[in-house]
């Protein structure tokens, strides 16, 4: 199974009674390890939780530190890209040359590096 039909498995299982706006993501570690996540929404918008920022979260309690690639599912006609503050949680984790598949629900996909969607990172490297 690809990643992006990992993505999509997992999609319908968003919690997103507001905007119905259902978002699957899957991401393969350095390990070849897959972890999937869904947006969570909350009544107060901003403490709603990303489906990006999930897949994240399961990987680094799944042991692993390095994304290798993500795959994006959103409820929309054209890919849509992750967030500005997932894109910055994807960089934490994946050097710029790491590939992101976006995937919409009519099948037109996207693909483009983490380099690609958030030139210029600031990284734990800037901290030293």
């Amino acid at each position: 199974m690809s990643l992006l039909d990992e993505a999509k498995k997992v999609q319908s299982k968003a919690y997103a009674p507001y905007s119905n706006f259902q978002v699957g993501a899957a991401i393969r570690a350095d390990s070849g390890a897959i972890y999937t996540g869904v947006n969570v929404e909350n009544a107060a918008y901003p403490e709603g939780t990303c489906a990006e920022a999930g897949a994240i979260a399961a990987m680094v309690l799944g042991g692993d530190t390095r994304i290798a690639e993500v795959a994006v599912i959103g409820d929309s006609d054209d890919p849509v890209p992750p967030c500005g503050g997932c894109r910055q949680k994807i960089r934490e984790f994946a050097g710029p040359e790491v590939k992101v598949s976006m995937l919409s629900r009519t099948g037109k996909l996207l693909t483009m590096t983490v380099g690609e969607l958030l030139p210029g990172a600031f990284t734990p490297d800037h901290m030293e």
